[in-house]
């Protein structure tokens, strides 16, 4: 089971960046998938979460700004970033969790894809 996220960079203040999470091993289409992240110094934070009905949740910091979508037949997870902030720098892992749409606990986690915002 594996979940590879990608599409991270640097961008500028103000720019947008679409991650993307490819689950393989297994089909995750009937769990929620998350997105989190991880900022130098800090503890990683939740962001955002899908259910299979396309059920949305998400961390006050990026509502508004972040959306989150996913592709069933393809396995795929998506984070639209836009109007990106100096805080959004991170690394950002999706997971997947076989618990409850509002469970605090993921079961899988990918490998992290770095984002970098400058001002």
């Amino acid at each position: 089971v594996q979940l590879q996220a990608f599409g991270g960079g640097s961008v500028q203040a103000g720019g947008s960046l679409r991650l993307s999470c490819a689950a393989s091993g297994r089909s995750f289409s009937n769990y929620p998938m998350g997105w989190f992240r991880q900022a130098p110094g800090k503890e990683r934070e939740f962001v955002a979460v899908i259910r299979w009905r396309a059920d949305t949740r998400y961390a006050d910091s990026v509502t508004g700004r972040f959306t989150i979508s996913r592709d069933n037949a393809n396995n795929m997870v998506y984070l639209q970033m836009n109007d990106l902030k100096p805080e959004d720098t991170a690394i950002y892992y999706c997971a997947a969790t076989t618990r409850s749409y509002y469970s605090s606990t993921y079961d899988y986690w990918g490998q992290g894809t770095l984002v970098t915002v400058s001002s």
